[in-house]
């Protein structure tokens, strides 16, 4: 008796050890793969092969997430985890602006808002609209104006889902943009990568963490009986950190030409 006793509590402490790095795995597991990314851009001070969409589709999909829970309860650990993430993608974002303009002093300057900037290296007309030029959207020249365009999208969609949140078409409209903008995920960069015809720049670290993590998130919600567009979604995402993968090989087995210097600079301000 005794000895099943001890079994017992053997069992619901494993278990319980299990949950908690379960729960740290889902929190905290998706900013693992942009730490080698991080450092690669600190340590070279090149933020070419990254693709700046990355952070954007990862904000715009947190942000919908987060704001899809007051229809729909979720757990608590991914509301944590979309927190994080938005810190995350912020954090990479200043990062990438710095190292971007500090290395590419010919780039136009961009701003979100377009007013007087009394900052010498930035000097932008005074103009009374928002300057949408679409041609150099998300690649501004401050981190300031992302923050400006996070806010703004996040006051948005705010109130657009105060407005119709007693809609459950809505509501499930709302999770399904969040999941299916998380599934995009890889797309900027797979663009990127074709874009540059190289991988060079990229994290291949950073990749293999992602379609671990995928792999480990789609399972969860497998197991979990998670709404059927949370695993498709995870499965799209999997094809998708697997064609990334490819990429890699066909590049480095097959190496294309050469890009010129002046074509560089270009691919990288659009692609950032």
């Amino acid at each position: 008796m005794e000895d099943e006793e001890l079994f017992d509590q053997i069992l619901f402490v494993l278990n319980v050890l299990v949950s908690w790095v379960a729960a740290g795995a889902m929190v905290f597991g998706g900013l693992v793969p942009y730490i080698p990314q991080y450092r690669d851009i600190r340590r070279t001070q090149n933020a070419e092969g990254f693709s700046t969409y990355v952070c954007l589709v990862l904000l715009v999909a947190n942000i919908l997430r987060i704001l899809f829970r007051f229809g729909r309860y979720f757990e608590t650990l991914l509301l944590w985890q979309s927190i994080i993430m938005i810190v995350t993608m912020l954090i990479m974002l200043n990062l990438c602006t710095n190292v971007r303009m500090a290395t590419e002093l010919n780039t136009k300057r961009r701003s979100f808002l377009a007013t007087d900037i009394k900052d010498e290296e930035v000097r932008i007309p005074k103009r009374l609209f928002l300057d949408f030029d679409w041609s150099y959207f998300w690649s501004w020249s401050r981190f300031v104006d992302y923050l400006q365009c996070v806010l703004a999208f996040t006051l948005m969609a705010a109130y657009i889902t105060y407005v119709l949140l007693d809609s459950t078409v809505f509501v499930e409209s709302l999770g399904f943009l969040a999941v299916f903008a998380e599934a995009m995920l890889g797309t900027p960069q797979l663009y990127c990568n074709y874009q540059n015809k190289s991988t060079e720049g990229m994290s291949i670290k950073m990749v293999l963490m992602w379609t671990s993590g995928d792999t480990f998130k789609t399972g969860y919600f497998l197991l979990t009986q998670a709404p059927v567009q949370f695993w498709t979604c995870g499965l799209l995402q999997v094809m998708v950190d697997i064609t990334i993968l490819f990429q890699v090989y066909y590049y480095s087995r097959y190496p294309q030409k050469p890009v010129s210097h002046t074509v560089s600079h270009t691919t990288s301000a659009k692609a950032l």
